[in-house]
């Protein structure tokens, strides 16, 4: 999680970008890969994230691979004009992860009764949290309801589970 303190917006770091339609897969290889990122969408071809060292090397490396494919990209870092334009970002991301791990959160609650089927969901599920958790920079409550409840799923009894129910 990211503190920008509350008076002024913090640095994000920018990449605009336009890559060709065709051939289209290297355009939707550019856009899983910052879709991985957790990236806030600001316009078309117009991404970002809150800036540090890592965020840029890794938008700069997604620039590197869209003029390699034909198209064009830069990289810039810059501060919101407000905290409510910040905080509208922020939230904006925070909703993005709060839908994956809601989407995780319903997964463990509906995990299957044989023991080593839930032992295998509970390391999926676990190795999914860590993927989103990398791209969380603004943690919403969900992120917590999501690791209490793969937590529960890995050690719960199912006796005990089915005579709760």
């Amino acid at each position: 999680m990211l503190d920008r303190g509350p008076s002024a917006p913090g640095e994000w770091v920018l990449l605009s970008y336009r890559v060709p339609r065709e051939p289209s897969t290297r355009r939707i290889a550019i856009w899983r890969k910052l879709k991985t990122l957790g990236v806030g969408q600001i316009s078309d071809g117009l991404v970002t994230l809150p800036a540090d060292a890592r965020t840029r090397e890794h938008l700069e490396w997604i620039a590197e691979e869209a003029t390699e494919a034909g198209g064009t990209a830069s990289i810039w870092i810059a501060r919101p004009a407000t905290l409510a334009t910040e905080r509208e970002l922020a939230a904006s991301m925070a909703r993005a992860r709060a839908a994956e791990y809601t989407a995780i959160t319903a997964e463990a609650a509906a995990a299957p009764t044989a023991t080593a089927a839930r032992q295998s969901l509970a390391r999926r599920l676990r190795a999914e949290l860590r993927r989103i958790q990398r791209r969380d920079y603004f943690p919403p409550v969900e992120r917590e309801h999501a690791v209490a409840a793969v937590e529960a799923l890995a050690t719960t009894d199912i006796g005990s589970r089915q005579v709760s129910s």
